[in-house]
């Protein structure tokens, strides 16, 4: 959703065993660069609904999201204000099917081995780093701190 240079998005590590999914982008304002599957929250959309639908259109997977590395405030490069919600999700069904225009590759990779990647290769590297050290410190949060009946 965006509203004012405001835009809402959602993203998911995808956990298999001890490692996490990560896609190569081919989108306008990101060229061959590695993101975690999301996307933006439609208006009047549930939050965790919109990570769950998000995943599904790029990787074919459905998820259940366990927890949460927490939100995220920043200036992106094409100059909107951005809120991400991150989340932690497990693989529940579906089988890896990369939406063809928008996602040109995928890897499962161990969490310690995303920190190899240098800005250059990273969407909003400043952001995705800081996702990668929640995620190498476990600072992960429980799903009660969404409050989903606001959303029924």
């Amino acid at each position: 959703m965006s509203q004012d240079g405001i835009v809402l998005v959602a993203s998911v590590s995808i956990f298999d065993n001890d490692k996490v999914l990560i896609i190569k982008e081919n989108k306008p304002n990101a060229v061959d660069i590695w993101n975690f599957p999301g996307g933006h929250i439609e208006y009047g959309e549930n939050i965790i609904y919109s990570a769950q639908r998000e995943v599904k259109e790029e990787t074919g997977l459905d998820v259940k999201l366990i927890g949460t590395t927490g939100i995220y405030n920043f200036i992106s490069n094409t100059n909107d204000q951005v809120i991400l919600f991150h989340f932690i999700g497990e693989i529940t069904g579906g089988i890896l099917n990369l939406e063809e225009d928008e996602i040109t590759e995928s890897k499962w990779i161990k969490v310690n081995g995303l920190s190899t990647f240098g800005d250059e290769d990273l969407r909003e590297p400043h952001v995705i780093k800081q996702i990668i050290d929640n995620l190498l410190e476990k600072n992960i949060y429980s799903m009660s701190v969404f409050n989903e009946q606001l959303f029924k």
